[in-house]
Parts: structure tokens; C-alpha cells; sequence
């Protein structure tokens, strides 16, 4: 950590940090959406003992790296539930797809929304 002396050194530190972050972050995505084009049912998108286990480790990193327990916790709770949320959409795009349904354009089979509309 660089010893700072006034606070534009400390913003363009925490700025580079959270670009850092971000970087990981986008990696990590990757690999959320990876694993919802692998999972065979939608069930095994959430898994309690998995997201206990991804909780531990950050936690004995967070202390190894000196990192507040109470600020690493709900971080990394909050970070899995949303990437939960995404692998559940990305996972039904992939069903929707694989149906015949194209989630991008709204169609599926030749039969699109107008369509729908006008044979009600």
C-alpha cells in the first residue's frame, strides 16, 4: 500500500483499486456465465454448500490480506447472490434457445409478439 499525503493521492489510489476491481470483477462474470452453459438443470445453479464454501475462503483471505471481516462478509454474500441471478438468466437464455425461443428478438418458432397479440 502506497503511504499518502494528501486526499487526491488517496482517490487516485482508491480510483485505480476500484478499476482493479472492476477488471476482476468482469472475469469473474465470465466464469458465472461459463458455469450457466455448463449446468444440465437449473436446480444446480444455486448451491448452498458451495456459496458457504466461496464465503469461507474469502473470509480466511480477507483476514490473511487484513480485511475487515465485517466489510468481506456482505460483500461477498451480495456478490454471490447477483451472480446467482445472472447464471439463472444466462442459464434461461440457453433453455430458451434450445426450445426454440430467441430471448434477443422475442420469437420463437415464427410466432412473435404481434402475432401473439392478434390471435387473442
Amino acid at each position: 500500500m502506497v503511504k499518502c499525503h494528501t486526499m487526491a493521492e488517496v482517490r487516485r489510489e482508491i480510483d485505480r483499486i476500484d478499476r482493479d476491481l472492476a477488471k476482476l470483477l468482469a472475469e469473474r462474470q465470465g466464469y458465472i456465465e461459463q458455469a450457466g452453459q455448463i449446468k444440465g438443470e437449473r436446480s444446480a445453479v444455486r448451491d448452498e454448500a458451495r456459496i458457504e464454501d466461496v464465503v469461507q475462503k474469502a473470509l480466511a483471505a480477507a483476514t490473511q490480506h487484513g480485511l475487515s471481516p465485517a466489510i468481506a462478509e456482505p460483500v461477498w454474500r451480495l456478490l454471490i447472490e447477483k451472480s446467482i441471478e445472472h447464471e439463472f438468466t444466462v442459464f434461461d437464455a440457453k433453455t430458451q434457445k434450445s426450445a426454440g425461443f430467441d430471448a434477443k428478438t422475442q420469437k420463437s418458432a415464427g410466432f412473435d409478439a404481434k402475432t401473439r397479440e392478434a390471435g387473442k
